[in-house]
C-alpha cells in the first residue's frame, strides 16, 4: 500500500526507536518523502543508510536524552519534527511483576518520550518552531491483562500529550498516534504464528492489522503543514478496533 504523499525536502526529523519495527517503517517513509533522518536507539544495526544519523542512547535516562537530541542537533543541524516511537512490554502476570519491571516499562514508554520531546522543543522554541509526534498504543483506552504498566505508560503519554500540546502552542505541536495491533517482522514471534494471527485480524473490522505504512502516513500527516491547527490531539489508527464477541461468527 502507498504511504500518502509529502515533500519533506529540507526538513530533519527524529525517530526514537527508529532502527527497526514500526520505527524503521516510519523514517523510511519520511526519507522517501526526502527528509533527513535521525534515529535513536540503545544499539545500532548493520543495515541504516550511511546518510542517516545515528545517536546511541539509552532514553530512560533523561541525561542521556538530552544528549542524544543535541548530538542531532549538532549532527543536523536542526530538528523539525520529533516521532517519540520507542516503546513496547513483554507481558508480566500483574499480581505478581516486580517492582523494577514495571518502572522500567514506565521509565521507556512514558518518561522516554518526555525526556526526549523537553529537549527538542527548547530547539524548536529557540528555532523555527516543529511538530512532536507520539507513538501510543490502544492499550492506554481499554484493559491491558499482562501489560499493565505498558498501559499505564501509554495512557500517561497521551495526557502528556494534550498537556504539552497546550503549554508548547503555537510553535510547537504535540500529537499523538493511538496505533492498533501492527504487522512487523516480528509479529508472527509475538503474536503465536499465521494461524493465530488470521484469527486476530478476522477480528479487526478492516480485517487486517496495520502496516507500518498506515502509522507513518498518519504521523507524516501530522507533521506537516497539513495539520497546522492540530495539537493536543490523538488519532486513533485501528482498523476500526475489535469486533465485539458477541458478534463475532454470526451468520445473521
Amino acid at each position: 500500500m502507498a504511504v500518502a504523499t509529502f515533500d519533506f525536502s529540507d526538513h530533519v526529523v527524529l525517530v526514537t526507536g527508529g532502527t527497526k519495527g514500526l520505527g524503521r517503517g516510519i523514517a523510511n517513509a519520511f526519507a522517501a518523502a526526502g527528509a533527513t533522518i535521525a534515529v535513536a536507539a540503545r544499539s545500532n544495526v548493520d543495515d541504516l543508510p550511511p546518510e542517516w544519523v545515528f545517536a546511541g542512547a539509552d532514553l530512560r535516562d533523561g541525561d542521556a536524552a538530552a544528549g542524544m537530541v543535541d548530538l542531532v542537533i549538532e549532527q543536523a543541524g536542526r530538528i523539525d519534527w520529533v516521532i517519540n516511537n520507542a516503546g513496547g512490554s513483554p507481558p508480566a502476570d500483574t499480581a505478581t511483576v516486580s517492582p523494577r519491571f514495571s518502572q522500567r516499562i514506565i521509565e521507556l514508554n512514558l518518561l522516554s518520550a518526555m525526556h526526549v520531546s523537553q529537549r527538542a522543543n527548547h530547539y524548536m522554541q529557540i528555532g523555527e518552531g516543529g511538530s512532536i509526534v507520539n507513538i501510543s498504543s490502544v492499550t492506554a483506552l481499554r484493559p491491558a491483562p499482562t501489560t499493565a504498566a505498558y498501559g499505564a505508560a501509554t495512557a500517561g503519554l497521551l495526557n502528556y500529550t494534550q498537556t504539552a500540546g497546550q503549554e508548547w502552542a503555537p510553535k510547537v505541536r504535540v500529537n499523538s498516534v493511538t496505533a492498533g495491533l501492527i504487522r512487523t517482522e516480528q509479529s508472527e514471534l509475538h503474536y503465536g504464528g499465521a494461524e493465530t494471527m488470521a484469527l486476530i485480524e478476522s477480528a479487526i473490522p478492516m480485517q487486517r492489522m496495520a502496516r507500518p505504512s498506515d502509522i507513518a502516513s498518519m504521523c507524516m500527516f501530522l507533521a506537516s503543514s497539513s495539520a497546522g491547527y492540530l495539537t493536543g490531539a490523538n488519532i486513533v489508527v485501528d482498523g476500526g478496533g475489535d469486533t465485539p464477541a458477541f458478534l463475532r461468527n454470526r451468520d445473521d
